[in-house]
C-alpha cells in the first residue's frame, strides 16, 4: 500500500471521537438549561465547552497532530484561523464606528421632506 492509500484513522479512533463530541454536546446543553454554572458564567462555560469540541474534532476527525507530517496542516489550520479573526474583526470595528458616525433617524426624516 502506497503512503497515500493508508487509512488515516482507526474505528476505534472514530468512536473515542464520537464518544467525546457527544459527552461535550451533552454537557454543553446541562450547561444552559440547569443551574449548573453560576448564570453569568454559563457564557464562559459554553466558550470553554466549545473549544473543547474543536479540539476532539481536530484531533479524532481531521487527524491535526504534532508531528512532523502535520507542519502544513497546521500552519494551513493556524492561517484560517488568523483570516476568520481579521474578518470578524474588522466587520465588528467597521460597525461600531459607521453606528457612531450615522445620523439619528429623526435627521434623516427631516431631510427627507
Amino acid at each position: 500500500m502506497e503512503e497515500q492509500d493508508k487509512p488515516s484513522g482507526s474505528f476505534a479512533m472514530y468512536t473515542v471521537g464520537l464518544a467525546f463530541a457527544l459527552l461535550l454536546t451533552g454537557a454543553s446543553f446541562v450547561v444552559s438549561q440547569t443551574d449548573l454554572l453560576w448564570a453569568p458564567g454559563v457564557p464562559a462555560g459554553l466558550a470553554v465547552l466549545a473549544i473543547a469540541q474543536m479540539g476532539v474534532h481536530l484531533v479524532f476527525f481531521l487527524h491535526i497532530g504534532t508531528g512532523a507530517d502535520n507542519t502544513n496542516n497546521v500552519l494551513a489550520l493556524a492561517f484560517g484561523v488568523l483570516v476568520v479573526t481579521l474578518v470578524v474583526a474588522g466587520s465588528l470595528w467597521i460597525m461600531a464606528h459607521l453606528n457612531a458616525n450615522m445620523m439619528p433617524a429623526s435627521a434623516i426624516m427631516e431631510m427627507q421632506r
